[in-house]
Order: C-alpha cells, then sequence, then structure tokens
C-alpha cells in the first residue's frame, strides 16, 4: 500500500501545483485587466473632462441667448402695448371727429333741405292756386289742341 499512497500523493502534489499555476495565471490575467480597465477609465474621465471644458462656453451663449430672447420677447411685448393704445385711441378719435363732422355736416342740410321743402310747398301752393284761379267755371277738362 505504500505504493499507492505514494503515487495518490504524487497525483494530489501534481493537481495542486496546476491548481496553483492556474491560480497565478488568472492573477496576472486578472491584474493585466485591471490595468487596461483602469487604462480605459483614465481616458473615458480625460474625455469627459474636455467634453465639459467644451460644453460650458456653449451653455453660457446659449444661456446668453435665452436671456436676449427673453428680453426682446419683454420689449416686443411692451411695444404690442403701445400700439394697442394708439389705435384704441386714434379710432376713439376718429368716432368722434366722425360725430363732430356729421353734427355740423348733416344737421344744417336737413335743415336747409326743410327749407328747400318749404319753398317747394309754397310754389306748389301758389301754382294750384293759379291753376284753381285760371279755370273757368263749367269749362270743358278736355285739352283743345288734341286730335282724335
Amino acid at each position: 500500500m505504500t505504493d499507492w499512497s505514494a503515487v495518490f500523493l504524487g497525483v494530489i502534489a501534481t493537481s495542486t501545483l496546476v491548481m496553483a499555476l492556474i491560480q497565478v495565471g488568472a492573477i496576472v490575467a486578472m491584474l493585466k485587466t485591471v490595468g487596461e480597465v483602469q487604462k480605459t477609465v483614465g481616458q473615458v474621465q480625460k474625455t469627459i473632462t474636455t467634453v465639459q471644458e467644451e460644453v460650458r462656453p456653449l451653455i453660457a451663449k446659449v444661456s446668453a441667448i435665452a436671456d436676449e430672447a427673453g428680453r426682446t420677447a419683454k420689449l416686443a411685448t411692451l411695444q404690442a402695448e403701445k400700439v394697442d393704445r394708439l389705435v384704441t385711441e386714434l379710432t376713439r378719435r376718429v368716432d368722434e371727429t366722425a360725430g363732430v363732422v356729421q353734427q355740423a355736416i348733416i344737421t344744417p342740410a336737413r335743415e336747409g333741405m326743410a327749407i328747400v321743402a318749404a319753398i317747394k310747398a309754397s310754389l306748389g301752393a301758389l301754382r294750384g292756386f293759379r291753376d284753381y284761379r285760371g279755370r273757368p267755371t263749367g269749362a270743358d277738362d278736355e285739352d283743345p289742341l288734341f286730335i282724335g
């Protein structure tokens, strides 16, 4: 049995040595991978820092543009309100002027038309009175110039 024990002991020792070599290889590979990951992480951090530095001025410009747009919108609103007030005032004044013109023109025109109507009525009455006076009583109503 001593022979078999020595063989099994040799197999166990060889297996242990192989396992130790595999573990050392795995540790070396893992250390290599960790080094590469650290290098990649450093590059990513450097890239992110560069991007942040390049984006900061753009963000500042966008912020300035937004502030200017806000001021412009505020000024445009104020100008629109002024225009609205001016148009409202102009409309009110035009309405007032139209009323004054109407009062100044139409009222005398109505009075003039009333005078003209009175004159026409007077002339019509005089003409009617003359026609009534010039007719003989019992005269023929037919026109003497009528041929027929």
